[in-house]
């Protein structure tokens, strides 16, 4: 961590490496409402990097990942790259010292994941995996209600995450770019399920359809669980969005319009037989505004880390692992 990252929350001051969508609609809208400082955006071509940075509010611009890194004035990264490049530039981060918030996934194979996690310790350089839903107050909520017992025993979710990819270039169509449903949003009903059960899936089945240069469009399938519980999972990139997520229970059920990226629409309800139904608003803030403020306080020393990759990327690397195993096998 910098001398500047010790300022306050207010006062960290971010570099993003690169000029992806993500970061332009959530990190950066999150970081504003978080009170940080969006500083510096690196990309391969300067000319764009400079447009991003000047359509975005982002302070400056550089041509170089590696530059903002070095650079002494940014306290923590958010990167955003393809997935093929995520275990190369947050190692590179995390042996310089700078704290990182990695998209998810955290790497595109198993392998990369295992190796990113293993630098994470040896440097004790904080690392957390862009999951954001399980900073949120809604996911909060809902565990409670789960743990205090308010529709029993949870014995299945059932979750989606479903969007459109509509033009051909795009990165999430690319097997050489780790890209494809499974690892793009697939990863997040995974995650939920993690969050819920408290327990890694013994075992799993899938199917999937390709297309795209070499990656899965869509997949679906089954993560089972200790005491026979499960996660019915269904990702794609060939409908319109759909995050939506059933909790059922042994006495009831949760259904949550989107669990991920909750926005001022958007609401859980708990349906209770013989009760009415009870509506919770999961709130306007942007999605990645409590994560990044947590992120923050952790940064000025106002709060222990939580949720670090290194306590709980594995468990979702291992599951997508297993899936995209169990789809590719012949039915």
């Amino acid at each position: 961590m910098s001398a500047g990252a010790a300022a306050g929350p207010a006062h960290v001051r971010w570099g993003i490496m690169g000029t992806a969508n993500i970061a332009r609609a959530a990190f950066l809208p999150g970081l504003r409402q978080a009170g940080g400082v969006a500083a510096v955006v690196a990309g391969r071509d300067l000319s764009r990097a400079r447009a991003y940075a000047q359509a975005n509010g982002v302070e400056r611009a550089v041509e170089s990942y590696q530059r903002i890194i070095d650079d002494p004035d940014v306290d923590a990264l958010y990167i955003p790259l393809p997935n093929s490049l995520h275990a190369e530039w947050t190692i590179r981060a995390l042996r310089a010292g700078k704290p990182v918030l990695c998209e998810k996934p955290l790497c595109g194979r198993l392998e990369e994941t295992e190796r990113v996690l293993a630098v994470a310790r040896e440097t004790g350089t904080l690392l957390w995996e862009a999951f954001v839903f399980p900073f949120h107050e809604q996911l909060a909520q809902v565990r409670a209600l789960v743990c205090d017992g308010a529709i029993g025993e949870l014995r299945e979710i059932q979750s989606n995450f479903h969007f459109q990819v509509s033009r051909p270039d795009n990165i999430r169509m690319f097997a050489s770019l780790e890209g494809g449903a499974l690892n793009d949003v697939g990863c997040y009903p995974i995650r939920l399920a993690w969050e819920l059960f408290g327990a890694e899936p013994d075992s799993a089945s899938a199917s999937a359809e390709s297309g795209g240069h070499g990656v899965d469009l869509e997949t679906w399938g089954i993560l089972g669980y200790p005491g026979g519980r499960r996660l019915l999972l269904s990702c794609g990139m060939n409908r319109a969005y759909d995050a939506f997520a059933r909790l059922l229970g042994t006495a009831g059920q949760i259904h949550i319009t989107n669990p991920f990226h909750p926005g001022a629409g958007d609401q859980f309800q708990v349906l209770v037989p013989r009760a009415e139904p009870r509506t919770v608003p999961a709130g306007g803030e942007p999605s990645f505004s409590p994560a990044i403020a947590h992120i923050q306080a952790v940064l000025a020393g106002e709060q222990e880390p939580r949720l670090l990759a290194v306590d709980t990327a594995l468990p979702t690397a291992r599951a997508l692992h297993d899936l995209a195993r169990a789809s590719a096998r012949p039915s």
